[in-house]
């Protein structure tokens, strides 16, 4: 009988742990390098936001906004988490993966 009261407690911090491995810990590392990307942009870099505008920075400020030029003298103010991705002429696979 003790075997049996046992038994759910020990699944419980295994089913946890298969949890984390596949849910948690890709999230955590896309994230990461989510970050990374986003600190690397400077002036000159293109870029496409998330709402799927494609431009190029022509200025960075230090409260993390960035300006980002349209076209030819349309710029506009953005915070630095709206950028999706680097622009390298093709719609980066995770941003198709989020429209859907």
């Amino acid at each position: 009988m003790q075997g049996l009261m046992s038994s759910p407690l020990l699944m419980m911090p295994v089913l946890f742990g298969i949890f984390y491995f596949i849910v948690l810990r890709p999230q955590i590392r896309k994230q990461k390098e989510q970050q990374a990307m986003l600190q690397k942009l400077g002036k000159g870099d293109e870029i496409i936001t998330r709402g799927g505008l494609i431009g190029k920075i022509t200025g960075v400020s230090d409260d993390g906004i960035l300006v980002i030029e349209l076209q030819e003298k349309v710029r506009v103010r953005m915070p630095r988490a709206y950028i999706e991705a680097k622009w390298e002429g093709k719609v980066p696979a995770n941003a198709t993966k989020n429209a859907a």
